[in-house]
């Protein structure tokens, strides 16, 4: 696919499914950013409220302040289908990506797109985040780095491959050039999580990583949102299984000699177990327990 990268362009990926009540917060948060030379790629992953009413309308809003707003709409694939989708329009110099129940500070990608015009040895950087609960967007409850460990290396690769990150998908953004060079055919696994590890690991992989230890992007935790539900035994085995996927596609991916991709893929299967024997732990499932602690004596 060949698009021309356009210089001092942002391009933000904003995936959403369902999303009209917190989507004008989103998209207000982007309207008011310091920095303009943005163009937004919503994807409609299926949405079947008013989303796409709400989008369609913000399109002329954006387009008056000299912004891109590339709408796209497909049946619904997840987040990761969403985000694969949007990876085929982007043109910016720089690429970012984020949720529809989240928002970003109006500092955010001016200051993280200033880091690197000045360092171009970097492949990407990340911010740090304020978390907050949905009753209250003013008041920070903590930061994403509170739950990250090592975060300020520059080598993130293992330490992402570890379950380790910043994972609020809006704290990051990656030097197109860069991420087209690791991933030349703008496509990443469409599963329904993982999407992060997949954006950032082969770039991480190859290229040192800058983190910018200021909040700017807003995590929200939304009382009913699955992400923060206690999940049912068999949909969070599913979501473990479809997570090192993921994983286990994207490292696959990745050119890096044989010996160092099997350390890799070991050590994500290893994880992949060691999650599902703490969740049936959890649900005191034991016979579950015992046949994946079997399991994993393979992986040691």
């Amino acid at each position: 696919m060949n698009i021309t990268l356009k210089k001092q362009r942002v391009s933000i990926i904003v995936p959403c499914y369902n999303a009209e009540k917190t989507l004008c917060k989103c998209l207000n948060s982007l309207l008011n950013q310091s920095y303009r030379e943005l163009e937004i790629i919503f994807v409609n992953d299926g949405s079947t409220d008013h989303s796409a009413e709400t989008a369609k309308a913000y399109k002329e809003k954006f387009e008056a302040e000299g912004m891109i707003f590339k709408y796209i709409e497909q049946k619904n694939e997840g987040l990761g289908g969403a985000i694969n989708t949007g990876l085929k329009f982007f043109s910016g110099e720089y690429l970012c990506w984020g949720d529809t129940d989240d928002f970003w500070f109006p500092e955010s990608f001016r200051l993280r797109k200033e880091f690197l015009d000045e360092n171009p040895e970097y492949g990407s950087i990340s911010s740090n985040a304020s978390i907050f609960y949905s009753q209250d967007l003013t008041t920070p409850i903590g930061m994403v780095s509170d739950y990250a460990k090592n975060y300020e290396s520059e080598n993130q690769f293992v330490n992402h491959l570890c379950g380790q990150p910043i994972y609020c998908p809006g704290c990051h953004m990656l030097r197109s050039s860069m991420f087209l060079d690791v991933n030349p055919e703008r496509r990443i696994y469409p599963a329904k999580y993982g999407q992060n590890n997949q954006m950032l690991m082969p770039i991480y992989y190859k290229y040192p990583h800058k983190f910018l230890d200021v909040p700017l992007y807003g995590y929200v935790i939304y009382q009913n949102s699955m992400s923060h539900q206690r999940l049912k035994r068999q949909e969070a085995k599913k979501r473990i299984n479809e997570y090192y996927l993921a994983v286990k596609y994207t490292i696959q991916s990745i050119q890096m000699p044989n010996t160092e991709k099997k350390r890799y893929l070991l050590i994500n299967e290893r994880k992949r177990i060691d999650s599902l024997i703490d969740l049936f732990s959890e649900y005191h499932s034991r016979i579950p327990v015992y046949y994946y602690g079997f399991l994993r004596s393979f992986f040691k």
